[in-house]
């Protein structure tokens, strides 16, 4: 036994902090600081009181043997005639900001504060987005203050006020400042703060709402016998304001007054925005109409301040007239007013003038802004008008403008929620490309959107690359995931992702235990349902609808009728209330167990508790009344649920069909279909292959042709049932038409009476090209989609000839087959130890970008270590580590569930030891299953 994990095992009872802490981290570190470039400021003494913000620009990989940038810059500096040094071109390209600040607060005393007042401005004018940062403005600051440079001095005072970006650059102005302002004790010299540098600095702390400063500031500056001006009071006044807090802001208008100055515009328009903010709308709508009696023109930011106010109360159709008001007081609507507006309408569902107010305000040369855009995109993809939402995402591009993280959000979200995926992955692809950051939302709405749709493995990619991003799953991430692997079948997965959960300190709620419960219930482990059910009151939850409704229906398929009717009584006792789809269920497993009328005292009692009965509910009782040949009664039903308002839906009349097909009726099942068609309901694939069948059923072969066209022209994409529905029928056709073929009677007098799945089991190669000439008789020619599902259909009954020789067909017709296909071809070759051909299909998918299953991966390796093919195996596992995989998904599927349960110890170690060499990280909660999983052999 070798390996990184056999020395863990063998030093566990010395050293139990091996398994708490990282196993990966430590060696991690150390490497991290070997292959780390040293950095040329690293090196050099900090002036303590700077921040240093991140380089933009670091000095990539020095020669240790050169002067670093800072001391070649003094170099240069030092000359008389730097401009025209050689060495000062090559020099710009890496010079960074914080290169600029180190050269500076480095030679205080023997930089000519002219130079260094020169190339402060010579290098923002030279190398193109170059911007100074609050600390590279500090460090000049000393050395012009050091040699008494008063009037420069103040200028870059000013502009080190207006260069801040944050929170923390205003603090360390204001630092910085402050012990400028009184750097020498013995009076000799003081750079004290004029009015405007009083007045920047406020503003700059209003910006970014830093109101106890603000505050502080203000009474520094009467101390320092500085009196306050309109612009002083004015900024306070709006700082206050921004926060809502009017009763604060209204003192220092008293001020204003008392210095026997007048509120102008400014103070006004401040206060409608507190009482906007303090909710109090009215209060703002009197400001605004005491204006023009105190002689103060009301500007744009007055009406879009008030119109903002009014959008946030819903007062949208107040708002719209204040909005038409604005001419006739000279006022032009600006990007922020539309937007208000625009927002506000799509808030409300009023899409279609939202889009108008979009219209109007380009024609009239205002140029909306990225909060604009985003607002509409995010409006359209609710609409599912996808395309429109790509195209002003693209529109937004052209104009060179920068979608916020939002705007690629709205995007992703709705490209997700219709299960267009590879879409949404474009779009993260877009946001990568343009230097937008996806955030813990981009990677939670992917994350659902491929759980939703069965790609679990992506999902789990995608959360790899979430932690890479330095970036905290979620309980919405766990959950989606868990659901995910839950539809998939992966039990086991769901549950070690819930112990990672646990370990990362996030509390499973309701919603994670309801997935448990419905998908034990699924598989028929009703019992361990209900204990995971019973155990939720110590872990403090209350069980909701969903859980009580997910244990009913599970009881309802196991046919246990009563244990569902006494958890539905427990409910009605916990005062959870049950929804239409409890009732539904339960009416459900009554109509199975041919209880009809407790079923309908069931319906009446749902509608005493006030839960209307659904479109689903009369459907099932349809159904149940077809099912026992009482047409009358069904139909009694169906305009019982049309009069009480109920719109039938596709289930409602695929059930009519289903009873009529099944009679032969085929004329009364067409008018079904008819009916659908005029009540604008969309038939299904299963409606469609209902009549197929019914035709082929009757030798009708034309007929279900022509149904089949009728398919494909409605975009109804066809199952494997409808695929194989055909073959059998055309088997039978060519059975009557050709009696002397022995095979072919082999096959059809098989067919004849045959349940689907035995098809797979018969059907040949001959028999889908027959299929594929009669679809191109009737101009359905046979797509990725045709083949798709005959080729999963074969290798599910493991006839993987046949499916490859489909495969070769497809490809020789100029189609690329899908993901799904390559797996299940895939998955086929690895259940028959077909090991060379998977290793090839392995690194087609590989090169295509496809991502071959965990699930397939599992059996090939195991199978070649079987083999005693050592090598290959690890070369697959290898290649696999580049597929961006989750790396926990790989040690559970492969090295848990596949090489300790073979007991190949040596193996999973070797394995992992591979995985541990290329930086893969595993959760420590897998590695602790990794380490008791060895030992446990």
């Amino acid at each position: 036994m070798n390996g990184f994990l056999t020395a863990v095992r063998c030093s566990k009872m010395r050293f139990p902090t091996a398994i708490l802490n990282h196993p990966v981290e430590s060696l991690h570190f150390h490497h991290h600081l070997l292959i780390k470039p040293f950095s040329s400021i690293a090196s050099l003494p900090v002036d303590h009181h700077h921040h240093h913000h991140h380089d933009p620009n670091p000095n990539p990989n020095p020669d240790p043997l050169q002067p670093d940038l800072p001391t070649q810059l003094f170099s240069i500096l030092s000359r008389p005639n730097w401009l025209k040094h050689p060495s000062l071109k090559k020099l710009v390209p890496s010079i960074s900001p914080s290169h600029v600040s180190s050269v500076f607060s480095l030679n205080l005393h023997q930089l000519d504060p002219q130079t260094a007042l020169s190339f402060f401005y010579w290098i923002s004018q030279n190398k193109p987005g170059f911007q100074h940062n609050v600390q590279s403005h500090s460090s000049l600051l000393h050395i012009l203050i050091h040699y008494h440079f008063i009037g420069a001095a103040e200028k870059i005072r000013i502009s080190m006020i207006k260069s801040c970006q944050s929170q923390d650059d205003a603090a360390f102005v204001l630092d910085t400042l402050r012990r400028m302002s009184r750097e020498n004790s013995n009076g000799e010299f003081q750079f004290k703060f004029t009015l405007k540098s009083y007045n920047m600095l406020l503003m700059s702390l209003s910006k970014f709402l830093m109101i106890e400063e603000m505050k502080r500031v203000y009474l520094e500056m009467l101390g320092d016998m500085i009196s306050p001006n309109i612009y002083t009071l004015n900024t306070m006044v709006n700082g206050y304001c921004k926060l809502g807090n009017v009763v604060e802001a209204e003192l220092y208008v008293s001020k204003i007054l008392q210095a026997g100055l007048n509120p102008d515009t400014f103070t006004y328009t401040s206060l409608i925005l507190g009482h906007c903010r303090n909710k109090d709308v009215d209060r703002a709508y009197r400001v605004f109409n005491l204006m023009p009696q105190k002689g103060c023109r009301r500007n744009e930011v007055s009406y879009t301040n008030l119109i903002h106010g009014l959008c946030e109360a819903t007062r949208v159709d107040d708002a719209l007239k204040l909005f038409s008001q604005m001419r006739e007081d000279y006022c032009h609507p600006t990007v922020r007013t539309y937007t208000v507006i625009i927002c506000a309408l799509c808030g409300l569902g009023r899409k279609e003038e939202a889009l108008k107010f979009f219209k109007v305000m380009t024609e009239k040369g205002c140029e909306p802004n990225v909060h604009t855009y985003t607002v509409i995109i995010d409006s359209m993809c609710k609409e599912h008008r996808l395309d429109k939402a790509r195209q002003l995402l693209d529109r937004m591009l052209e104009k060179r403008m920068v979608p916020s993280v939002v705007t690629y959000n709205a995007l992703i979200d709705g490209f997700c929620k219709e299960g267009q995926t590879e879409a949404a992955l474009e779009i993260l692809g877009l946001m990568e490309l343009n230097k937008c950051s996806p955030n813990a939302r981009t990677y939670n709405e992917l994350i659902y959107g491929f759980c939703k749709y069965k790609n679990v493995h992506k999902a789990m990619a995608l959360l790899h690359k979430m932690l890479e991003s330095k970036l905290s799953p979620s309980l919405v991430t766990y959950n989606s995931l868990i659901h995910g692997q839950c539809r998939a079948g992966h039990l086991d997965s769901a549950c070690r992702l819930l112990n990672m959960m646990n370990k990362d300190g996030l509390v499973p709620d309701k919603w994670t235990y309801s997935v448990f419960i419905d998908t034990l219930c699924k598989r028929g482990r009703v019992e361990e349902a209900r204990a995971l059910f019973d155990s939720l009151k110590e872990k403090n939850l209350q069980a909701n609808e969903v859980i009580y409704t997910a244990l009913i229906d599970g009881y309802c398929k196991a046919g246990r009728i009563d244990d569902a009717q006494s958890l539905l009584n427990k409910m009605l006792s916990e005062d959870c209330l049950p929804n239409s789809v409890t009732y539904n269920v339960l009416i459900d497993g009554l109509c199975k167990e041919k209880k009809v009328r407790e079923a309908l005292l069931l319906v009446d009692e749902m509608v005493k508790m006030g839960v209307k009965p659904t479109a689903v509910t009369h459907t099932i009782l349809i159904e149940e009344m077809l099912k026992e040949g009482d047409f009358d009664h069904a139909h009694r039903v169906f305009n019982q649920m049309v009069s009480s308002g109920y719109q039938p839906d596709v289930f409602t009349y695929t059930t009519f069909i289903h009873a009529y097909c099944s009679q032969g009726r085929l004329k009364e099942a067409e008018d079904v279909m008819s009916k659908m068609n005029r009540e604008g309901v969309l038939p299904d694939s299963l409606t469609y292959t209902l009549i197929i069948d019914a035709y082929g059923r009757l030798g009708l072969i034309h007929s279900a042709f022509d149904v089949l066209k009728r398919m494909f022209d409605a975009g109804c994409e066809p199952s494997h049932y409808t695929y194989i529905c055909l073959i059998k029928h055309l088997s039978n056709e060519k059975r009557v038409t050709e009696n002397s073929n022995a095979v072919g009677l082999e096959f059809v007098s098989i067919t004849a009476s045959i349940d689907f799945v035995d098809v797979w089991k018969v059907m040949e190669f001959e028999n889908a090209l027959e299929l594929f000439e009669k679809m191109v008789e009737w101009g359905c020619v046979p797509n990725v989609n045709t083949y798709g599902k005959l080729i999963i259909g074969l290798c599910k009954i493991e006839r993987f000839e046949v499916a490859q020789r489909l495969f070769n067909h497809l490809q020789e017709k100029g189609m690329s087959p899908t993901e799904d296909i390559y797996n299940s071809l895939l998955n086929c070759c690895c259940v028959l130890g077909m090991y060379d051909e998977a290793v090839r299909l392995v690194a087609t998918m590989v090169e295509l970008g496809h991502l071959p299953h965990l699930e397939s991966y599992r059996l090939l390796i195991c199978g070649l270590y079987d083999q005693g093919n050592k090598e290959r195996a690890e070369a697959v596992f290898c290649k696999l580590l580049h597929c961006g995989y989750n790396h926990d998904e790989v040690a559970w599927k492969l090295l848990i569930d596949g090489l300790l349960k073979r007991g190949l110890v040596d193996r999973c170690s070797q394995l992992y030891d591979i995985m541990e060499k290329k930086g893969c990280q595993v959760h420590p909660q897998t590695f602790s299953m990794l380490i008791e999983g060895l030992d446990g052999t």
